[in-house]
């Protein structure tokens, strides 16, 4: 009996070291990596490339899987205001700070969220605009608020209507059970500077693996200058644009002048 315990261990063993087990990687490529926004910037879409291969040679890989892009843009400060009738005026009641908040928030997925994992992973790993953490200054503190709080909520809407937050369900495609495409828009208000990429793969409902790419949104030409001369000699063009503004209200004064 102790020999056959023996034999039937030394079995496993051995099995376990000749299976190797199921480990997944990505490999993606970015269509564009510098986006270069000029006077006649409407947008572009980018692709995101991709493949599923596995960790480690002679490994099977599974046939169902799932993949969520989120994209952010540069961390800014930004402050949401609740207007009311006053005597019948609308004014600015009240105010809330979301601090270094993304500029730009995309979620891509080739399903809803929710339907590739549980509630509690989706939330733990901020899948989604209603999971991703937006903290709020509460006073002395900083926090991220329940998710149908009504600044919250109005924050989200207002970038969404602006196009720069986003959720899509059927931006990413799979080409085949292995090779995906992931489409990111870039709108014609993408704020400059480096942008984030993070890729994470799901099988089901539980994540396999993740990788991260980048893109930098750039001004360039007059654009680009004129920026550049506003940062770096910011008297000689103050000085510039006040002679300009005197130059073309002297020349309108005198084309539109009447005798």
């Amino acid at each position: 009996m102790m020999a056959r315990r023996a034999l039937i261990a030394a079995m496993l063993l051995a099995a376990c070291a000749v299976t190797p087990a199921r480990a997944e990687r990505l490999v993606v490529s970015l269509s564009n990596h510098r986006v270069a926004v000029t006077s006649s910037f409407t947008g572009e879409d980018l692709v995101l490339f991709g493949t599923i291969e596995p960790d480690r040679p002679q490994t099977a890989l599974r046939s169902a899987y799932d993949l969520v892009v989120t994209v952010t843009g540069p961390r800014q400060t930004l402050r949401t205001r609740r207007k009311d009738r006053v005597l019948g005026i609308w004014v600015n009641v009240d105010s809330r700070e979301f601090v270094r908040v993304p500029s730009y928030l995309g979620v891509l997925s080739n399903r809803p969220v929710a339907a590739i994992a549980n509630a509690d992973m989706v939330r733990r790993m901020q899948l989604g605009l209603n999971n991703f953490l937006l903290p709020q200054r509460i006073g002395p503190d900083t926090a991220d608020t329940v998710r149908d709080d009504p600044f919250r909520v109005a924050f989200v809407n207002l970038e969404t209507q602006y196009g720069l937050y986003r959720e899509s369900p059927t931006a990413v495609t799979f080409l085949t059970p292995t090779v995906f495409r992931v489409a990111i828009p870039m709108p014609a208000n993408a704020p400059t500077g480096s942008y984030g990429i993070d890729v994470q793969l799901f099988t089901g409902g539980v994540p396999v693996a993740r990788t991260n790419s980048a893109l930098e949104v750039i001004k360039a030409g007059f654009e680009q200058f004129v920026a550049d001369a506003a940062r770096d000699h910011g008297l000689l063009y103050g000085l510039f644009a006040s002679l300009m503004a005197l130059l073309i209200g002297w020349f309108g004064s005198v084309v539109f002048r009447r005798d």
